[in-house]
């Protein structure tokens, strides 16, 4: 009996880890209909997962830069990966800035399957837009998920030695500037769920990110 529920709880387990990408499908072609009379001139495309379907003043931030926001919360690296066509290839962005592994990271992927699907984003763009620059961003540091900190340096890690053997694939660093003198994660970034960013938060990810933008 003891085996069965253990089987029965390995089940469970591997079927929460690969969900159906479709449950996006809803958000996906919404944000395709809504951003379809974007204009296509040096369209800068960021995409991923919460963090950045939340950054409401993305074009503020960069208010000199054709900039879309093309995120869908809750999503992991596999999934922004079985929208990659229809989310970025299809709108001819001259560059693409992506954030995943957060959400990969919370659901117990390890870092060598986060990046398997990360290259194979790569391969399918390439496809199709064989020499637009890609910027991934690190991994953040939150409250809510700082038991997971080790993990989440590990990816980061793994992350950004993977993008230095990719051709015109960057690396940026986000998690660093969000800790404290002491290596603790700054508090003030967040809003009251401890995960998703506040003002403060979105202030260092344009300090960083802008320094990419071409």
């Amino acid at each position: 009996m003891k085996k069965l529920l253990f089987i029965i709880s390995l089940c469970l387990i591997a079927a929460q880890s690969s969900q159906d990408p479709n449950r996006f499908r809803q958000e996906v072609d919404k944000l395709i209909a809504t951003n379809q009379s974007v204009s296509r001139e040096k369209l800068i495309m960021f995409t991923g997962s919460s963090s950045i379907k939340m950054w409401n003043n993305l074009k503020e931030s960069f208010p000199k830069h054709n900039v879309v926001n093309m995120g869908f919360g809750g999503s992991d690296m596999s999934e922004l990966l079985y929208f990659t066509d229809e989310l970025i290839t299809s709108f001819a962005p001259k560059q693409v800035f992506i954030y995943e592994g957060d959400n990969d990271i919370a659901k117990g992927k390890k870092a060598d399957e986060i990046l398997a699907s990360a290259d194979s984003i790569v391969n399918k763009i390439r496809q199709k837009l064989p020499d637009v620059p890609l910027v991934f961003i690190s991994a953040k540091p939150s409250v809510r998920r700082w038991e997971l900190r080790t993990e989440y340096q590990d990816y980061n890690k793994a992350l950004k030695a993977w993008t230095q053997k990719q051709n015109n694939v960057r690396f940026a660093d986000v998690w660093t500037p969000m800790l404290k003198k002491d290596g603790n994660v700054r508090e003030d970034l967040f809003i009251e769920d401890k995960l998703h960013m506040n003002e403060k938060g979105y202030q260092i990810w344009k300090q960083v990110l802008r320094k990419f933008l071409i």
